[in-house]
């Protein structure tokens, strides 16, 4: 069994600490870990909550941590090109 198939199988099936429901309901069957993990941790955040906004908690909530994620992050750019 190669990689792709034994992270299929990993994922397949139901599990509240792997695979909860709210981290698979995106229309395209990627999870936003898939994407996330390849993005600094505030760039990634802002896109897992937009990603899921309204499948586990408010969407207006989800929407507002991610624009926090969103501000926290370009006020470190602007910090670093302040110093840079």
């Amino acid at each position: 069994m190669g990689d792709d198939e034994a992270k299929q199988d990993e994922t397949a099936v139901y599990d509240p600490i792997k695979r909860p429901l709210h981290y698979n309901s995106n229309p395209s069957g990627i999870e936003s870990i898939d994407v996330v993990e390849h993005l600094n941790f505030c760039r990634g955040n802002a896109i897992k909550y937009i990603w899921r906004a309204g499948l586990k908690d408010d969407a207006i909530q989800d929407l507002e941590k991610a624009r926090w994620y969103i501000e926290r992050e370009i006020a470190r750019i602007k910090k670093e090109k302040s110093h840079g």
